[in-house]
């Protein structure tokens, strides 16, 4: 008997050697979820694999009479309909440390580059000035980094940055003591992070308690001369509070990896926006990490397959 695995959206081949490797397996890959061949082979999947192209919709979940498990390579579900799938019994998994090392050294990029105006000094230079004194930055070493969460990622960060000479502080209501004490990052209020940050680094899933977790009453909380960053998930900065303060000069700058709406939209009006750093998603986007989150994610479908292993479903208590 082999399974039938459906892997969409570029995941990286390479990674999925636990599949692959496993003669029990049939791994087809098909990137465009909207072609016929897709639906041809969803019909007998026993597994999908996405990564954030593909949404698993309860209508495309309908579309899968066999289907009992769907993988993401990374760490967000947004694109997955979780409930749905838990009403049908298809297992859901993630991958959420595969991307750590890629994210938060991501995230040390960005408040290097918003701190020291790379990306507006590049362009300047390619622009043909060489106006040194505009670009004027700021040093790390010495400045508070407020976390708002220290997961995985955050706490990468927190240590990355303390070989800048940065001070840490978090605020994450679902870190223990023991683990805060583990990092060395000494949990505060969420108001001490925004009052005490030089910069204010997110590192949050996007849910109902975090949308907009940084809106315009806690961006006012926030120095005049402190920078935000976020490379966890759009949504949970306010976009145009951001782009409002930073035309006021309520914050000093911002860097940005992810937004509400993706592909940035034309008239967004963070496009504006002054001292501001935008990449289009690329937390994940390494060699390393792709592999990493497809071997993660594989090694997970073959346990449940083979083994009906659910310890690591995000839904698997409901199963």
């Amino acid at each position: 008997m082999s399974y039938s695995v459906l892997v969409a959206d570029k995941v990286t081949r390479s990674g999925l050697y636990p599949l692959t490797d496993d003669p029990a397996f049939e791994v087809l890959s098909v990137d465009d979820s909207h072609s016929e061949e897709f639906e041809g082979v969803l019909a007998n999947a026993e597994a999908l694999i996405v990564r954030s192209a593909t949404t698993v919709s309860r209508e495309l979940i309908s579309r899968a009479p066999k289907l009992s498990a769907v993988g993401r390579a990374g760490v967000g579900v947004d694109n997955i309909d979780i409930p749905a799938a838990t009403e049908q019994g298809v297992a859901v998994f993630n991958a959420p440390g595969g991307n750590t090392i890629a994210a938060a050294e991501l995230t040390m990029g960005l408040i290097l580059s918003v701190a020291r105006k790379i990306a507006a000094a590049d362009a300047s230079v390619r622009a043909g000035r060489w106006d040194r004194a505009a670009f004027k930055g700021v040093e790390l070493r010495g400045k508070m980094l407020g976390l708002i969460g220290a997961g995985r990622i955050g706490g990468e960060v927190a240590r990355l940055s303390r070989a800048f000479g940065m001070g840490v502080i978090a605020y994450d209501p679902y870190l223990t003591e023991e683990r805060a004490l583990d990092l060395g990052v000494p949990l505060v209020s969420l108001d001490e992070v925004l009052d005490n940050g030089d910069f204010i680094s997110v590192h949050v899933p996007l849910t109902d308690e975090t949308r907009g977790i940084c809106g315009p009453n806690e961006l006012k909380r926030v120095k005049s001369t402190a920078f935000v960053v976020n490379a966890s998930r759009g949504g949970v900065v306010d976009e145009e509070a951001l782009a409002s303060a930073l035309h006021s000069g309520d914050i000093a700058g911002a860097a940005l990896d992810v937004y509400e709406n993706e592909p940035l939209p034309e008239d967004s009006p963070l496009r504006g926006a002054p001292n501001l750093v935008l990449t289009p998603h690329l937390g994940a986007s390494t060699g390393e990490a792709q592999v990493s989150v497809a071997t993660e994610v594989a090694r997970k479908i073959r346990d449940w397959l083979l083994e009906r292993d659910h310890s690591d479903a995000l839904n698997g208590a409901e199963l």
